[in-house]
């Protein structure tokens, strides 16, 4: 029954180890049932229902890929593209939050069309083997770096952009800083990787997370609460504007961001589990499809773009193999409707250990890069370093792609270049232009 219902195969993992992995990536995710609503509440959204559509839209697409991909892919409202939403589309741009909805709506349309014509698939196959490499490992480096960000072991500095947060500790009021705790949990998840624990990531975050109640970092409020109505910001969209100029160019650069931090992640992911059959990945239209369904329906939910989660990996690397991690993702995500205090008392620190270790064994995928012939070097090299630098998977392959041909057709190599390459890079090419 689990092998038709998820693809479940003893041969690769046990229903444990699926279910452990299932709860590692619904933790390593769990900040955003907090962050989406603090985002896209300063567009005028109603927080307690952007709270419940947060949950939701988390929880029934990861099931959904589960049932119908198989695979051990978790999705919700995506950051990046929450932030686009709320800060340039209505803040920047001054359009109402019920305009941009529209603009995710028609992007998910978009995307379903892209999907059914298989013309997402074609771009992973266009993308060179180096690339596909490097996309693993520049994630690996991204993610990482997200995790320290958000624990603030890592912080914004005007001279250097960035520089090292704050390590002190109150020894009167026992009060100490998440990096303090961020770093301890680094070490204590890593002691348990070497000792071969199992769900040794998924113990680094509750051991970590209960570190930080004694050091005045983790605060627990309660366990209980009712979710709140969605109705405030169910199916409320603005068709007054959908053939402006500026409808076009929001829909055009939600669809660009989403497509490729999607296909960056699938690949990264998928890399890392060990899925890749000869540089494709399996049941990858179907996990397009739920990719682009979830964002058509988060924009009826009222959400910005619902993406696949960079943090699958968390899940993939304590074992997660099969659709029955997604599942017990979406499962988690569902109980956090109830009981939201609980879940959001772990602090950010707790699960910047998982990103930063989930980034090392990530980079693992860079081996294959083949770093003495530097017609394949420097482009998966440029690709993995903007990833972190640019903060964005998508532009990362962007300027990956555009060196891979550029430096090939200038450098006399033209034959490796593939017509689909050059199509691809022309593209790229008008993202930057216009």
């Amino acid at each position: 029954m689990l092998k038709r219902l998820f693809g479940y195969d003893s041969k690769q993992s046990s229903v444990r180890t699926e279910i452990t992995a299932g709860i590692t990536t619904f933790l390593t995710m769990a900040y955003i049932l907090a962050v989406n609503p603090a985002i896209l509440g300063q567009t005028g959204m109603d927080e307690g229902a952007l709270f419940t559509t947060t949950v939701l839209m988390a929880a029934l697409p990861t099931i959904f890929m589960g049932l119908y991909a198989k695979l051990p892919y978790a999705l919700a409202p995506g950051m990046g593209l929450n932030a686009f939403f709320a800060l340039t589309v209505c803040g920047t741009m001054g359009y109402s939050w019920q305009f941009a909805l529209t603009a995710v709506f028609l992007e998910g349309l978009l995307f379903i069309l892209l999907t059914l014509t298989n013309l997402r698939e074609k771009i992973v196959e266009v993308l060179p083997g180096s690339l596909k490499n490097a996309i693993g490992a520049g994630i690996g480096l991204y993610i990482a770096f997200i995790g320290l960000q958000n624990a603030g072991i890592i912080v914004n500095h005007d001279a250097t952009l960035v520089a090292m947060g704050d390590l002190s500790i109150d020894t009167e009021y026992h009060f100490a800083t998440g990096a303090l705790l961020g770093l301890i949990g680094i070490i204590l998840t890593s002691i348990l990787l070497v000792r071969n624990i199992r769900g040794a990531l998924l113990w680094g975050i509750l051991l970590t997370t209960a570190i930080g109640i004694p050091m005045g970092v983790t605060n627990i409020s309660g366990v209980f609460s009712a979710p709140p109505s969605v109705e405030p910001i169910f199916m409320k969209f603005d068709w007054s504007g959908i053939f402006s100029a500026d409808m076009l160019i929001i829909v055009f650069t939600l669809l660009f961001v989403d497509l490729f931090d999607c296909i960056g992640t699938v690949i990264g992911v998928a890399n890392r589990a060990g899925m890749m059959k000869n540089g494709k990945i399996p049941r990858l239209k179907q996990v397009f499809m739920v990719d682009s369904l979830s964002t058509t329906a988060g924009a009826v939910m009222g959400t910005s773009t619902v993406a696949v989660y960079v943090e699958s990996a968390a899940g993939v690397n304590d074992g997660g193999r099969s659709g029955l991690t997604s599942f017990v993702t979406g499962l988690c995500f569902l109980c956090a409707l109830f009981f939201a205090p609980l879940f959001l008392a772990i602090p950010s620190a707790a699960i910047a250990p998982v990103l930063v270790l989930v980034g090392l064994m990530m980079m693992s995928s860079v081996r294959d890069v083949d770093f003495n012939n530097y017609s394949e070097a420097v482009p998966a090299f440029i690709c993995i370093l903007f990833m972190p630098l640019s903060y964005s998977i998508a532009e990362g392959i962007v300027l990956g792609h555009l060196a891979y041909v550029l430096i090939n057709l200038l450098s006399g190599n033209y034959k490796k270049v593939t017509l689909g390459m050059y199509v691809l890079a022309a593209f790229f090419l008008l993202k930057f232009l216009f």
